[in-house]
């Protein structure tokens, strides 16, 4: 249950094998629920509930990013309830308001550390944020510095706006106008935004910088308030308009994560073989939806079949030219495909990735090149020409504590031989138990491939 995942970061020992396959992977999996949607519902239902009213948010992943998240809220004051993959959230003990003088571990989850301090300016002291080593180089300076410019009180520790740092709550905040640059992520549009109509004035939010990455996270956000009676005005580019008012507690169901998925998508495209998603939404706001259309490019065929989504994969894959700023989230997964592909792959709008997890573009270079690509690395992204696969000697493929990074490892060991990832632990962040996940798919169970389908999606 999430109850029982580390808020810390979880390691194996020794590398981790990656399985290698003889033949095309055909298989039909089920994927963990959206970490993006289960942060967004978890805040929204602690900042809704009061003490006659509880909140169940159900089809959470059991990660480490929802652990975060669960024990963030808890420091707040908010009673939590765990059952498996359903979480039930209680009534605050001071309505309208959080506790002060707790301790919020961000981990290394994006989500907490940019969501829960607006929240967290509602408490009624200080909150105390910190993280993993890696979360204190993050960039934070966009939404501390639109909270202070709210009216907030914040106090680092370190030379600049990052983690560790302490947010001095008085019960609320005036709210008002703000601007930021968030170039580096769109997450600090969306922490700002998921807290703004409990601030007195409402907020009003506006972009001033280069353009916004995954601006579907931010769609995505939007539509969560609005779902639970937030009215928002979103009509004019780079700017968001939170009108002050309650929150509407209601239950919450959360979609499979289809940015998770998309790496046993990939599996069938590496493999020239067939992989299932059970339970694709047939809608959906999830950035993680476009790995569909990228396939198509890579010459995978996509289709909708009674089971769920399905790809096939191609003989050989194509190389692509693909801008993937908007899912930059997809970037390793794609890159580590463009690594098998016949042909040269370039990846654009993804310079914001040099500030994730680890920086991505440098990671990525660094262990496909192991791996025998050249790989160049480019203002904005990567342009990789793909060589013979060969194993990698006297080292393992390197994660860098990056569940993403982990992954696109354990893609390419399915055809290239000897592959072992340093840190697999490291993908509880998102996918629990991603080890057997990953050793099921590779098993397989042709019996559940079906091949009618409902029609192509892409």
């Amino acid at each position: 249950m999430i109850g029982a995942v580390s808020s810390s970061s979880s390691s194996l020992s020794r590398p981790w094998p990656a399985p290698t396959v003889d033949s095309p992977v055909r298989a039909k999996v089920s994927a963990p629920g959206s970490k993006s949607q289960t942060s967004r519902a978890l805040l929204l239902a602690a900042l809704a509930v009061d003490q006659h009213t509880e909140v169940a948010v159900s089809g959470a992943p059991e990660s480490r990013d929802t652990a975060l998240m669960v024990n963030a809220v808890q420091a707040l004051g908010v009673r939590v309830v765990l059952a498996g993959e359903r979480i039930v959230l209680g009534g605050r003990g001071n309505p309208g308001r959080f506790l002060g003088g707790g301790t919020v571990d961000c981990g290394l989850a994006g989500t907490v550390m940019r969501f829960v301090p607006p929240a967290a300016m509602l408490a009624d002291g200080p909150v105390r944020f910190d993280g993993d080593p890696r979360a204190r180089e993050r960039p934070m300076g966009p939404v501390l510095g639109a909270l202070r410019a709210l009216g907030g009180q914040i106090e680092t520790t370190s030379a600049g706006d990052a983690l560790p740092f302490t947010l001095h709550g008085v019960g609320g905040l005036p709210g008002g106008e703000v601007t930021l640059d968030a170039s580096a992520s769109s997450q600090f549009i969306s922490g700002l935004l998921l807290s703004g109509a409990a601030y007195d004035k409402g907020l009003t939010v506006t972009h001033d910088g280069q353009p916004l990455p995954s601006l579907p996270h931010i769609a995505m956000t939007v539509d969560m308030l609005r779902a639970a009676d937030v009215e928002v005005d979103d009509f004019e580019s780079n700017r968001w308009v939170v009108r002050p008012g309650p929150i509407t507690a209601r239950d919450w169901t959360i979609e499979p994560d289809l940015s998770n998925a998309a790496v046993f998508l990939a599996a069938a495209a590496a493999t020239a073989g067939r992989v299932v998603i059970a339970g694709w939404p047939s809608e959906s706001t999830q950035p993680g939806a476009a790995i569909l259309s990228i396939l198509r490019r890579f010459g995978c065929t996509v289709a909708l079949t009674d089971g769920g989504m399905a790809v096939s994969g191609p003989a050989t894959l194509a190389g692509i030219d693909v801008d993937l700023h908007e899912v930059g989230e997809l970037a390793p997964t794609v890159a580590a495909l463009a690594g098998l592909a016949s042909g040269s792959s370039r990846l654009r709008g993804i310079g914001h990735l040099r500030g994730h997890e680890t920086d991505r573009l440098a990671a990525l270079a660094t262990e496909l090149t192991a791996l025998g690509a050249q790989v160049d690395q480019t203002e904005d992204g990567l342009v990789i020409h793909p060589g013979v696969p060969r194993a990698l000697k006297d080292r393992p493929w390197r994660a860098y504590a990056d569940h993403r990074m982990a992954t696109a490892g354990a893609l390419l060991g399915l055809v290239v031989p000897g592959i072992e990832i340093d840190d697999i632990g490291c993908t509880a962040k998102t996918i629990p138990d991603f080890p057997a996940r990953w050793s099921a798919l590779v098993a397989g169970d042709s019996a559940d491939i079906k091949a009618d389908t409902k029609g192509a999606a892409g």
